[in-house]
């Protein structure tokens, strides 16, 4: 039986969820979706679309769909499910998992690889995340959830724009792009995505397209940095800037980090130092592949907990194809993918998101796999 593909939907409270998973459990999409409501924690918004007085756990929609809240833990939830389609009780083509407000989506993803039955029967494609454009500045600051929901998406959808100046958005869209580069963010009205934008996005899959967004690795580039801020221009690779702050007009002598230019912008360069960060790391010399994969075992371990995803497609000494990597948290793998292309320039490229990583070590690090 083909993988049932998973799809894990997060995001802030009140951002428009449920009005989204209301058009998948109703709309007449011709697609048959199991969602699976995490139900951990008091508010559960939900009650509206499932019926809550009913003891069935399982609610079948006239369209097809059906809805499941789950009462004890997410695996027997998913095997129960599986099983229930094998056996042709149930009929459904993928499964979305709605994750409370505040929950850490981390979990959840490890619960595709780590459990063998689950992995047996389902694909993990994807982790949305949806952000209230109206109250996301004050979430974001209050909440670390917020800012981890933030930096494990593959898709950010930005709903109630409308309700917030033009400016305003462009700083929360900034901000974003810093926590994480890699994951599109799409502005959303009311909920109404399209279907194919949500599904089959393959943010899981070993592949070599390593989307990171332009404008993030623009800011990257060496004019970042100005003479105050103590930097070796001499990398090979380009320095993201950690505490993505401006670099128009430093006064001189004036420490980059200094809590003046925390927080403020000239335009729409807010700038903010969240805790959840990306960096990239760029070099066209092929990493040694011992090294490399000693050096990553070793800061997995050490920082897995605070590693939300990252992924990489490298350049790697003995092989012509190219090589994958990425990882949640301290599961990590890696595949061989295509032969680099005659004319192509074999450079590697990888980006982490995490929570407070020593950036400079972790680029150091890799600089010394090279070969």
């Amino acid at each position: 039986m083909a993988l049932i593909p998973a799809t894990i939907l997060t995001g802030f409270l009140g951002s428009g969820k449920t009005t989204l998973l209301k058009r998948v459990l109703t709309e007449a999409h011709g697609q048959k979706i199991a969602i699976i409501e995490n139900e951990f924690g008091e508010e559960n918004i939900d009650s509206d679309i499932l019926v809550s007085d009913t003891n069935e756990q399982i609610i079948q929609m006239s369209n097809g769909c059906i809805c499941c809240t789950i009462r004890e833990d997410l695996r027997t939830t998913l095997q129960t499910l599986a099983e229930q389609k094998r056996k042709g009780e149930l009929n459904f083509d993928r499964v979305v998992i709605e994750t409370t407000g505040l929950a850490d989506p981390g979990p959840v993803a490890q619960t595709f690889f780590m459990d063998d039955e689950v992995a047996e029967s389902f694909l993990l494609d994807s982790i949305l995340t949806l952000v209230d454009a109206k109250h996301a500045a004050q979430q974001l600051n209050d909440r670390q959830e917020a800012r981890r929901q933030v930096g494990f998406a593959d898709q950010i959808f930005i709903s109630k724009a409308d309700l917030v100046s033009k400016s305003e958005l462009e700083a929360l869209q900034h901000r974003l792009t810093h926590m994480n580069p890699r994951a599109p963010q799409k502005v959303v009205h009311f909920g109404e995505v399209s279907l194919s934008e949500v599904f089959d996005l393959r943010g899981f899959n070993l592949n070599a397209k390593l989307d990171i967004d332009p404008d993030f690795l623009k800011e990257e580039a060496p004019h970042v940095h100005d003479e105050h801020c103590g930097h070796d221009h001499d990398h090979a690779h380009d320095h993201g800037h950690e505490k993505a702050h401006d670099h128009h007009d430093h006064a001189h002598g004036e420490n980059c980090d200094h809590p003046s230019h925390q927080g403020e912008g000239h335009g729409h360069h807010h700038h903010f130092d969240d805790d959840v960060k990306s960096f990239v790391f760029k070099s066209e010399k092929p990493f040694d592949p011992a090294k490399l994969e000693d050096f990553l075992g070793a800061i997995v371990n050490v920082y897995g907990p605070r590693m939300l995803r990252y992924k990489g497609v490298l350049n790697m000494n003995g092989t012509e194809r190219k090589v994958i990597f990425q990882g949640v948290h301290q599961l990590m793998g890696s595949d061989l993918g295509p032969v680099w292309a005659e004319n192509e320039v074999k450079v590697s490229k990888m980006v982490f998101i995490g929570i407070d990583l020593p950036k400079d070590i972790l680029l150091q690090g890799l600089e010394q796999c090279l070969v």
